[in-house]
């Protein structure tokens, strides 16, 4: 399972890489890698609000138009943050264990 989780990781960072994900840099505190494994996390569920939102219509009040479509991203991160702050999928948890325990193994230097 340990491996499972480890390619996993692996190909969420190339795939993050490539499209400017957070950065992901050696934490030196248990509070930097949180900070570092909720903005990840964020990420994620951006990127997983704007494929759910995509196939949304635009018949609301606002009719969508260019100004919608200019901000809804910007609202897409705004829920994403606010999702991870308050636990979101748990990732957060996980990867801040995983951060702290590559970095006590010497990965992090």
């Amino acid at each position: 399972m340990d491996n499972l989780f480890e390619l996993q990781m692996a190909n969420a960072a190339a795939a993050g890489r490539s499209q400017g994900a957070p950065n992901t840099a050696a934490a030196r505190t248990e509070t930097e890698a949180r900070a570092a494994a909720e903005e990840f996390e964020a990420f994620f569920l951006s990127q997983m609000l704007e494929q759910m939102f995509s196939g949304v219509g635009e018949d609301n009040p606002f009719g969508g138009g260019p100004g919608e479509k200019a901000f809804k991203g910007l609202l897409h991160e705004e829920y994403a943050k606010v999702m991870a702050q308050s636990g979101g999928l748990g990732l957060a948890d996980r990867l801040t264990a995983e951060i702290l325990r590559y970095q006590e193994a010497g990965g992090g230097n």
